[in-house]
């Protein structure tokens, strides 16, 4: 019996059945009849784009000459997909535990913590609780921990980053309520260290000529020149500029600590041009 197999490829970028045989005339002209079907240049090989309705084609057309189609290549890719992540499910949080987390937001307020990082840990302990209700535990283990880690965080492809601050956050929690966080060894994994992807001179220049709006050519140009985190940019007044001494001072950066940094005297120009259009405040 003449026999064709069916595989997985790919052409210019979509995803194709390629049909193989062994050299036949015959099987060769019954394929050019059907219109549907491609051919490479490079190797002569038939293809059309993997579909359901491609593949039911090419088994009618074979079948008319009574050919045997070997798709079991194809089947076993198609299955080997990954299958669909279930979402988890957090249930919403109770009157208890919404009243212990307002709690929480203001302990953490009272320990002068920025407002971001009081956001933050109040934002993950929401998640941790609504957790411990869906498993409807009422103590704070470190197996419940573990498991919020797994289920929340690593298989829902959550960074380290966030991780981190999800324990961070839940020590805090735990410290808010008395809880012993030395005996649950509660650990926070070490971040990826990679090198940072810097931008030349030319490309810098290049992002700021394109920018024409003056107030975010001035943003930019002022984040660039001074090396500032976009909050301290944002939160500069105007007396912290120093044009005689030619420094930026930045107050309460990252830490509550403030620094000094150089002001560019090109970027001067485009901040003093800046200041005569929108007169901020």
């Amino acid at each position: 019996m003449k026999t064709v197999k069916l595989i997985q490829g790919k052409q210019n970028g979509d995803n194709v059945i390629i049909i193989n045989f062994y050299a036949n005339e015959t099987l060769e002209n019954h394929l050019i009849q059907l219109k549907e079907l491609n051919r490479d240049n490079s190797n002569g090989k038939f293809y059309i784009k993997n579909t359901g309705q491609n593949l039911n084609l090419v088994f009618n057309h074979m079948r008319k000459i009574n050919c045997y189609v070997d798709y079991t290549e194809l089947k076993q890719k198609q299955t080997d997909k990954p299958k669909k992540k279930v979402k988890l499910y957090l249930p919403p949080i109770d009157s208890l535990n919404k009243q212990n987390l307002d709690r929480f937001r203001k302990w953490l307020e009272e320990k002068r913590l920025s407002p971001n990082t009081v956001n933050t840990y109040v934002e993950v302990t929401n998640f941790f609780l609504r957790y411990t209700i869906l498993k409807n535990s009422r103590s704070h283990s470190r197996r419940l921990v573990e498991s919020f880690n797994y289920e929340f965080i690593v298989r829902e492809g959550k960074s380290i980053s966030y991780q981190n601050q999800c324990i961070n956050g839940i020590k805090k929690y735990f410290l808010f309520k008395g809880i012993d966080i030395g005996s649950l060894n509660l650990t926070r994994p070490k971040k990826e260290k990679k090198l940072p992807v810097v931008l030349s001179k030319g490309e810098v220049r290049s992002i700021i000529d394109a920018t024409h709006n003056l107030k975010h050519k001035t943003l930019l140009s002022l984040i660039y020149s001074g090396g500032l985190r976009i909050g301290e940019a944002i939160n500069l007044r105007i007396d912290d500029v120093d044009s005689s001494r030619m420094l930026i001072h930045i107050k309460g950066g990252k830490g509550k600590k403030d620094r000094y940094t150089l002001l560019s005297g090109s970027f001067l120009e485009i901040l003093r041009e800046y200041y005569k259009q929108f007169r901020p405040k």
